[in-house]
């Protein structure tokens, strides 16, 4: 249950960071209180995926580094924004690292 719930933290902060980039610095009204809502619900999910025994360390780097990597490939996607071979790089070793904080959690 503490991994649904740690999901469910993930989709909620990168839909945050999504809305924040429609919400044009707060000035759009929608955009802008989704982005408080999801943020609000991503820290939820992340509080009750604790109550189930996640390590708040691991928790935390798992949630921080699928985040980013997420965010940075819909940024390439659909915000027409690149990335560099170094910046590219430095995804894979998040990945590389979140996989070794599963790895050792075994």
């Amino acid at each position: 249950m503490a991994y649904l719930f740690l999901a469910l933290t993930i989709i909620a902060e990168v839909t945050g960071a999504i809305t924040s980039r429609y919400s044009e610095g707060f000035k759009k009204l929608l955009p802008s209180l989704a982005t408080i809502i999801v943020i609000i619900a991503s820290y939820f999910f992340f509080a009750i995926s604790l109550q189930y025994g996640l390590n708040i360390g691991i928790g935390y780097a798992i949630w921080a580094g699928i985040g980013v990597v997420v965010i940075a490939i819909f940024g390439l996607l659909f915000f027409k924004e690149y990335l560099t071979k170094v910046q590219v790089y430095g995804i894979a070793l998040i990945i590389v690292g979140v996989i070794a904080l599963e790895l050792g959690a075994i």
